[in-house]
């Protein structure tokens, strides 16, 4: 795995995933990792499936992220997701330490995204993996997605916002 920078990406107010406002979502932090998205964390016990086994809808919804962020630095561009496969291969403990790291694979023409994503444990063993195509958002939306933005507008969405 590449080295993560020190550059944390900023996070939302709402979203599940990222949101530091939002006291029921994952509260996950991502940095820049090269070209790709990186963050490291504990799934919380309130994620599980089973008994101290972490829920494969809350897995996919890091992997769907993590590609997320991928795209948004490597495109300058907020992106939906509008096919998701994932992959998993071997159960997911609460309470350990995971890696997730997104990459974008594909970029046709700004208009599709494809990326991958992966979840390691300390370890470095693969726990899932997903591939994903992504959708730009319509620039209609754009402006209330960066307002919600806790710490301000991540550098490379800023050629996005509209002059004063």
């Amino acid at each position: 795995m590449n080295s993560v920078s020190p550059e944390i990406l900023p996070t939302t107010r709402s979203c599940y995933a990222c949101g530091s406002a939002n006291p029921l979502g994952l509260n996950l932090g991502f940095q820049i990792a090269g070209t790709a998205a990186e963050t490291r964390f504990s799934f919380r016990p309130e994620f599980s499936g089973f008994r101290d086994t972490v829920h494969g809808g809350v897995i996919a919804t890091v992997l769907d992220e993590v590609m997320v962020w991928a795209i948004g630095i490597a495109a300058n561009r907020f992106v939906y997701c509008a096919e998701l496969t994932v992959r998993f291969l071997r159960p997911t403990a609460t309470r350990i330490e995971v890696v997730a790291r997104g990459e974008v694979t594909e970029n046709k023409r700004n208009r599709l995204f494809l990326a991958r994503g992966e979840l390691r444990n300390a370890a470095g063993e693969l726990l899932a993996e997903a591939t994903g195509k992504y959708l730009p958002v319509p620039d209609a939306v754009t402006d209330a997605v960066l307002e919600d933005f806790a710490d301000g507008i991540p550098p490379f969405f800023q050629k996005q916002q509209k002059p004063d």
